[in-house]
């Protein structure tokens, strides 16, 4: 990911502004304006990191928006971090991941917005993870959602591949997906699919929600390239993976619909190519990691 984009920096932007950081008022009364500081970035539990280029990105948003409003920067600033931590990786309880020496006013105001965003996108890794391992062994890629935080979509998904996941759709127009509302609006599977055929783009693939045989048949009959299988149990799954593979052995299957860590493996088991999972961006919990700020003189 590019920590440096537009659409990046307009996030950070956003979570700065909402907690006011150029207004740390606490900051501002007891820590003096050229007093620096190292902070040690620690892990508190075993988990999967994400989101370390977020620490200087944040800074250097931080930077940007003090000089914009005609402030002083807060100048220059260093983070460093093992050979062997980086965004991807599993590390242990009580791990430094990163140490940050800076002006000690702009750490703690940025403090809070680094930790959030290290926090979430490392839990959502390391649930990611957690899915990919249970699926071992089969063929089954773990895929995320558009059940995503407002706003932070592109972090979700980055976290999700750093925690060895697949995106899946980035936004509405990334891809062709027609679910039960679609067809009901449409008229039918068959229209639907027949409507989205006819006005696709070259390279993109016509995927169709079914629910049950008949639907799998019906919509496999009417040219459906991929198929998105829900409100199924595993052995249905895995009837309709030879249903639809009978008529197509290159159709690419997607099994759904609230799979959990006890039940993503026997799906995954049913031959399908994908396992969708709303939860690793849904539900995952905040990875614990502290941040200990000590005065420096250098």
């Amino acid at each position: 990911m590019e920590w440096k984009s537009k659409k990046v920096a307009a996030i950070l932007e956003a979570a700065l502004l909402e907690d006011k950081a150029m207004q740390d008022i606490t900051t501002a009364l007891t820590v003096g304006a050229e007093v620096r500081a190292s902070a040690t970035v620690i892990t508190r539990q075993e988990c999967v990191i994400a989101g370390l280029g977020a620490i200087i990105a944040t800074f250097d948003v931080f930077n940007h928006m003090l000089t914009q409003s005609g402030r002083k920067s807060a100048g220059r600033f260093e983070v460093v971090s093992h050979a062997e931590i980086f965004d991807g990786v599993r590390v242990k309880s009580g791990k430094t991941i990163a140490v940050i020496r800076h002006n000690a006013r702009a750490i703690l105001s940025c403090e809070r917005v680094i930790l959030n965003l290290l926090q979430r996108m490392s839990g959502i890794a390391t649930l990611t993870n957690d899915f990919v391992k249970e699926t071992k062994g089969t063929k089954a890629k773990v895929l995320d959602t558009r059940k995503t935080i407002p706003g932070l979509r592109v972090l979700d998904k980055y976290a999700v591949c750093c925690g060895g996941g697949q995106n899946h759709r980035q936004d509405l127009q990334d891809g062709i997906l027609i679910k039960s509302s679609h067809i009901a609006l449409a008229g039918g599977i068959t229209l639907a699919i027949e409507l989205a055929l006819k006005g696709k783009k070259a390279g993109q693939i016509v995927e169709i929600e079914v629910r049950s045989i008949a639907e799998v048949e019906e919509a496999m009959d009417a040219g459906a390239e991929a198929l998105l299988l829900v409100e199924m149990t595993p052995s249905q799954v895995a009837k309709a993976v030879k249903t639809a593979r009978a008529k197509s052995p290159k159709v690419k299957l997607e099994a759904a619909d609230h799979l959990s860590l006890d039940t993503v493996r026997d799906y995954a088991a049913t031959g399908v190519d994908f396992v969708s999972v709303g939860a690793l961006t849904r539900s995952a919990m905040a990875a614990d990691i502290s941040m200990r700020i000590t005065s420096e003189v250098y």
